[in-house]
């Protein structure tokens, strides 16, 4: 597979725009931290901050499993909003994609991320949080893979 973003250990930053249901576009920026073990499984470890705005920062926290020669995978995962969370991938040729379910919630909240490679240092992420059938947030962004120190 020739993705570098999750397929590899590496440092991540985000740089993009959040947009709320009815509301005006917000800056938005981050760190990912991806690490893999010896037994295909990775950890992804995403914080996000809002400057200038008094939304609260987002922390998310992926532990998942990637089986040898597969190109789909599922994870846990432990938002700082939202609590404990399900989800699946797919490995596209360009494009990662994932979707999750957040566990024992009662607005029923769901999302989903796609990450299209455009380098190898480079990735556009669009991703979007859904609560029943209704779209609530959605970011776009674009991912820079950091030189390891």
């Amino acid at each position: 597979m020739g993705h570098t973003f999750l397929m590899e250990p590496g440092r991540w930053t985000l740089q993009g725009n959040w947009l709320e249901r009815n509301g005006m576009p917000i800056s938005v920026k981050g760190m990912t931290l991806v690490a893999w073990n010896r037994d295909n499984w990775f950890t992804m470890a995403t914080k996000l901050i809002f400057p200038g705005s008094d939304r609260p920062e987002i922390s998310l926290l992926y532990k998942g499993r990637l089986h040898e020669g597969e190109r789909q995978y599922t994870f846990l995962l432990q938002h700082n909003l939202f609590g404990q969370i399900e989800g699946e991938g797919w490995i596209g040729l360009d494009t990662i994609v994932q979707r999750y379910w957040v566990l024992s919630d009662r607005q029923r909240r769901s999302g989903f991320e796609t990450a299209y490679r455009l380098s190898n240092d480079t990735y556009y992420l669009s991703c979007g949080v859904m609560s029943g059938h209704s779209l609530t947030s959605t970011m776009e962004a674009s991912l820079e893979r950091q030189p390891l120190k």
